[in-house]
């Protein structure tokens, strides 16, 4: 990916419950998009962070599995965000099936941004514009 792309997120899980926490990640520069559905290859080269809505019943170790055996897929940012209620042992389980990190679901925009700048500064592959509301440019 070059210099010039801005970052990408999609958001994986049940679509138009998350519009606030969406919103305000646009207004901190990304391009967010939401599907209910796993990126095909070829949706891949568009974002440089994935993040997983879990849903009860949704394994964790086989979704971050799956994500991370596609082509193309690399060492871009898999977050999941799960309820408070998913014990240690499931979260340990999904990072050690390929999620960088799980975060609460109700953490913040600010939270998930923290989260995603501190792995793609490691990844210089994935390095992005993020675009600021007057229209500068600032370099993630």
């Amino acid at each position: 990916m070059s210099l010039v792309n801005q970052c990408g997120i999609l958001f994986i899980g049940p679509c138009g419950s998350d519009d606030r926490r969406l919103a305000a990640l646009r207004s901190l520069g990304f391009r967010v998009d939401e599907t209910e559905h796993l990126p095909s290859e070829d949706e891949l080269q568009f974002y440089h962070a994935m993040i997983v809505r879990a849903q009860r019943g949704c394994s964790l170790p086989m979704v971050g599995a799956r994500l991370r055996a596609k082509p193309q897929f690399g060492r871009r940012a898999l977050i999941a965000l799960v309820a408070d209620d998913v014990s240690d042992r499931d979260n340990r389980e999904a990072v050690m099936s390929g999620f960088d990190l799980t975060l609460s679901d109700r953490c913040s925009a600010r939270d998930i941004t923290a989260q995603v700048l501190r792995l793609l500064r490691g990844v210089p592959e994935y390095r992005c514009l993020l675009r600021a509301p007057n229209g500068r440019r600032k370099a993630a």
